[in-house]
């Protein structure tokens, strides 16, 4: 009689495990998934009245560049374009790569005209590369991120250039 009991309660812990593992498959590869979806991102897309899309893209390694700007400037400095050629020789290097444009702003001033600013910075870049001759498809740009902290704030002030 306690054999049978047993034997069945065996059954019943099998198929709550298995329905366990099943649902735990499901969720690692529905993570999987949208991760690999983020990698796969599309190129940046032009919003109407020449505006850009920011891309959510998941920054890949060191940046190959990092354009540096003046308090409240969003133009390119006189060192910005040997790093503008530095991108254009790597994104020549590597077809199937794009430009990652990331722009940066410190926390003084407010969240949101520091916003403005940091996607401009990003702008000016992008326009660089594009008039260097690398294709608007290829010039990806992440939304403006804050830099909290650190005793620089030049750093701060700064959009990184990754080739990925």
């Amino acid at each position: 009689m306690f054999d049978q009991e047993d034997s069945e309660l065996n059954v019943v812990m099998g198929v709550v495990f298995g329905i366990i593992a099943l649902v735990i498959a499901f969720v690692i590869g529905l993570a999987a998934n949208q991760l690999g979806g983020k990698q796969a991102a599309p190129a940046v897309a032009a919003t109407g009245a020449g505006e850009v899309a920011f891309v959510d893209v998941a920054e890949v390694g060191e940046p190959l560049v990092k354009i540096h700007f003046d308090v409240g400037q969003t133009a390119l400095s006189a060192a910005a374009p040997a790093q503008i050629a530095t991108v254009v020789t790597a994104l020549a290097a590597a077809p199937q790569a794009s430009a990652l444009l990331s722009g940066f702003h410190d926390e003084t001033g407010g969240a949101a005209v520091n916003a403005e600013v940091a996607k401009n910075r990003a702008l000016s870049v992008r326009q660089a590369l594009i008039a260097a001759g690398v294709p608007s498809e290829r010039v990806l740009m992440r939304r403006p991120a804050v830099t909290l902290g650190g005793t620089d704030a030049a750093e701060a002030r700064r959009v990184e250039v990754r080739v990925q």
